[in-house]
């Protein structure tokens, strides 16, 4: 690992959850283990999925895209690491139930669940009111795909002695409500809510839960305008948090520079969802967001065009 300066790391602990940066400690956690990482083809899912396997862990790489998946999975062999790569969308709860009936299938058991992979989007609720489905995609990959996933394994951790859960989700929960990321918000806080309900009810057949509230990871997911330019980890660094997780196994964890911001968010709610609406009126979508939303608009008129001229 590239050593991080000492200015970085005390940044990185304010911004961010904290790093795990002993590899004695990653491989005693990871050795040997199976070891299931959602969203793995890109970000901080693959950078995991390389560190533990590079420290003995066997890891199950998931997404949609095969050809990205095979080219980790192969470049992880080649250096020595065990990989197996499955395709699944989490928003198709039919393709998550086959995934985990393929999981259940080939392996004895399954040691460290990560659920990473996640569906971002900022936009306004009228221009949402114009493509429902985006919203259903949303509530599909960020809530509903994970926790059927997790009710499909829970009988073989629980059967196995045990296992480690690892839920990606976002610091963006403990901070006031923000305009046009209500329903990326909602998705994600209603499987937080979720799992660590479900970490009360297992725990006492060894099944722990961390859920890990990232901050900002300069991922492709917010590679654009402003929020690409806020300080924060690198993928490789977003995943030394994941391994903190699993070497060391709190209930949550969290960028520690939140809790000022947390307690200012209750005693002060109501003057900093103003300026946060007034920060919205001013600055509106970003340019990434408008030709998103301009692409998916266009593709639906087609696909409407191509559906009169069938029926007719």
């Amino acid at each position: 690992m590239t050593e991080i300066r000492l200015q970085e790391r005390v940044a990185l602990q304010v911004v961010g959850p904290p790093m795990e940066y002993r590899a004695e400690r990653i491989r005693d956690a990871v050795n040997g283990k199976v070891v299931v990482i959602t969203g793995a083809s890109f970000g901080q899912g693959e950078a995991t999925a390389r560190l533990l396997a590079a420290h003995g862990a066997t890891v199950v790489i998931a997404a949609r895209t095969r050809e990205r998946l095979d080219e980790i999975a192969a470049e992880i062999v080649a250096a020595g690491g065990r990989a197996h790569p499955y395709v699944v969308d989490m928003g198709d709860t039919a393709a998550v139930d086959r995934f985990a009936a393929a999981l259940l299938d080939d392996f004895d058991r399954i040691d460290i669940l990560i659920h990473n992979a996640g569906k971002s989007l900022r936009r306004s609720v009228f221009r949402s009111a114009q493509r429902p489905q985006d919203m259903d995609a949303m509530v599909g990959v960020n809530f509903l795909g994970p926790m059927r996933l997790t009710l499909a394994l829970l009988p073989r951790l629980r059967e196995q002695g045990g296992a480690h859960i690892v839920n990606v989700a976002t610091a963006g929960l403990l901070m006031p409500n923000a305009p046009r990321w209500g329903f990326y918000i909602a998705c994600k806080d209603g499987f937080d809510k979720w799992i660590r309900s479900v970490a009360m009810e297992s725990r006492k057949y060894g099944i722990t839960v961390t859920s890990l509230y990232a901050g900002h990871i300069k991922s492709r997911m917010v590679a654009t305008g402003w929020v690409a330019a806020m300080p924060g980890h690198t993928p490789a660094q977003a995943a030394r948090t994941v391994a903190y997780a699993i070497t060391h196994r709190p209930r949550a964890m969290r960028p520690r520079g939140l809790g000022l911001l947390n307690v200012a968010s209750t005693v002060f709610e109501a003057p900093l969802e103003a300026a946060l609406a007034l920060v919205d009126r001013r600055s509106g979508e970003t340019s990434a967001s408008y030709a998103a939303f301009a692409a998916a608009m266009a593709k639906d008129e087609i696909a409407d065009g191509a559906d009169k001229t069938v029926r007719v």
